[in-house]
C-alpha cells in the first residue's frame, strides 16, 4: 500500500460531515475527521495478543498542533518498534524515546577516561553535521537510514576521515543507549565505513633526489643555523624519524648517550623504537638542552613550553628555502632510504631504522638486532649529509 499520499493542503480542507471519516496516508496513519470539526491524527496497527493478531489504535494528537510531517515521523517511529517486536503502547506508556543529543552528551560526559579536547571535537562534529537532522530523534527508533543521511553529507563534502570519526562516536552512544535498554540495537554498527564511504587519494610526502641534497643544504646553510626550526630540520635528516616523532621527543627518551627509545604508544605502528644517534645529531641534543628552559620536550612550542613545537614549523622553513611542494621535513626519510639502498646498506637495516618493520619477516629481528649497523650507516648519512653543503 503506497504512503504519504496525504498533502497539507488537503489535511486542511477537510470539512466536517455527518458522520466521522478518515483521511489515509498510508502506512496505517490516518487523519479522523469528527463532525465536529477535530482532526486527530490516528495509527492503525496489529499486534498479536496471547498468539492472535489483535487491531489496535494510537492517537498521535490533533492537527495541526501535530504537522503531518511529525506525524509521519511518530508513525515511522511506532513501526519500527513493531519491527523489533515490542509493544508500541507499552513504550509509549513508558515515556518519551531518549534523544540522540540527550544520549551523547550523557554518555560522553561520564568518559572521565578522555581529554577535554577529545570530547570538544567529538560534540563540534555532532553540532555542525549530525544535530541538524537528528539531535531531537529518539534512539529507540533511530534507523540506518536516519544516520547515513547527514553522514553521507559529510562524505559528499570530501570529509573521508571525519565521517568515520563521526560514526564511530555515534556507535559508541548507542551501544551505551543499548546497554541502559533506551534503544534495542545500534544502526550505526551495521555502517561498514569502507563501503559506505569515500577514501582519499594518500600524496606521497614530497622529498628531494639525493641528487639534489647539494642544492638543499646550500640554500638550508642560508639559514640561521640557531633556529630552532633549523635544528629540527637537521636533526629529522639524521635520524630519518617521521616529523610527529621528532616534535613529541621526550627528554626521558634519551635512555643513554647517542641513545634514544621512543615508546611505542607515540609510533605510528605502536612499537618502541630504538634509535642511535649520529654525532651531529647528538650535537644538537644538547644545544637544545641548553635552551629547553625546562620543558619536558626537546623541541617545545615557541608559545608554550607545555606543547611540543608546531607540526609545520620545519615544512615552512623548507618552503622559504624554495623547496615548496619538493621537499617536506617526513620526505627527509625517503631521501635517505634511496641513498641507502644505492649505496649497498642492508635493507634490514634501512626498514628497522625507518621503523618500518611488520610482525611478519623483518619485524621478527629484535628491535637492537642491527643497532650496530644502523649508527655506523646514519653516521655515515650524517657525515655524506654535511658535505653537501659545502660543494
Amino acid at each position: 500500500m503506497p504512503t504519504d499520499t496525504l498533502t497539507d493542503a488537503r489535511c486542511r480542507g477537510a470539512k466536517p460531515q455527518a458522520k466521522p471519516y478518515k483521511l489515509f496516508d498510508g502506512g496505517g496513519l490516518a487523519l479522523w475527521c469528527s463532525p465536529t470539526g477535530a482532526k486527530v491524527w490516528r495509527l492503525h496497527y496489529r499486534r498479536p495478543i496471547n498468539g492472535v493478531p489483535k487491531p489496535q489504535t494510537m492517537s498521535f494528537g490533533r492537527y495541526p498542533e501535530v504537522s503531518l510531517a511529525e506525524a509521519r515521523r511518530k508513525r515511522d517511529e511506532m513501526r519500527k518498534i513493531l519491527r523489533d517486536g515490542a509493544d508500541p503502547m507499552a513504550q509509549r506508556k513508558a515515556g518519551p524515546s531518549m534523544t540522540l543529543r540527550t544520549a551523547f552528551d550523557t554518555y560522553w560526559s561520564g568518559r572521565q577516561d578522555l581529554t577535554d579536547a577529545y570530547r570538544t571535537n567529538a560534540t563540534r562534529c555532532m553540532e555542525m553535521h549530525i544535530y541538524p537532522a537528528l539531535a531531537d530523534h529518539g534512539v529507540a527508533s533511530l534507523t540506518k537510514a536516519d544516520l547515513m543521511g547527514p553522514l553521507n553529507k559529510m562524505n559528499d563534502q570530501g570529509l573521508f576521515d571525519y565521517v568515520r570519526k563521526a560514526r564511530i562516536w555515534i556507535s559508541a552512544t548507542l551501544d551505551w543507549a543499548v546497554a541502559q535498554g533506551h534503544c534495542q540495537h545500534n544502526p550505526a554498527a551495521e555502517i561498514d565505513p569502507k563501503k559506505a564511504f569515500g577514501k582519499r587519494r594518500r600524496q606521497a610526502f614530497a622529498a628531494v633526489d639525493p641528487r639534489e641534497v647539494p642544492a638543499l643544504m646550500q640554500r638550508l646553510s642560508l639559514e640561521d643555523p640557531h633556529l630552532q626550526s633549523m635544528l629540527a630540520c637537521r636533526f629529522l635528516a639524521y635520524t630519518w624519524l617521521r616529523t610527529k616523532e621528532m616534535r613529541t621527543l621526550l627528554w626521558d627518551d634519551l635512555i643513554e648517550p647517542g641513545l634514544i627509545l621512543i615508546p611505542p604508544e607515540r609510533m605510528k605502528k605502536k612499537r618502541e623504537h630504538l634509535v642511535p644517534l649520529p654525532t651531529q645529531a647528538q650535537a644538537i641534543f644538547e644545544q637544545m638542552r641548553a635552551r629547553s628552559r625546562g620543558s619536558k620536550y626537546v623541541w617545545p612550542g615557541e608559545r608554550s613550553l607545555e606543547r611540543a613545537m608546531s607540526e609545520n614549523a620545519v615544512l615552512y622553513l623548507l618552503h622559504r628555502a624554495g623547496f615548496k611542494g619538493e621537499m617536506t621535513g617526513h620526505g627527509w626519510r625517503s631521501t635517505a632510504s634511496t641513498w641507502a639502498n644505492e649505496r649497498g646498506w642492508n635493507p634490514d637495516a634501512v626498514e628497522m631504522q625507518l621503523a618500518h618493520h611488520d610482525d611478519t619477516v623483518r619485524g621478527t629481528y629484535n628491535r637492537s638486532k642491527y643497532l650496530d649497523e644502523r649508527r655506523t650507516m646514519l653516521q655515515a648519512w650524517a657525515d655524506w649529509l654535511d658535505e653537501q653543503g659545502k660543494t
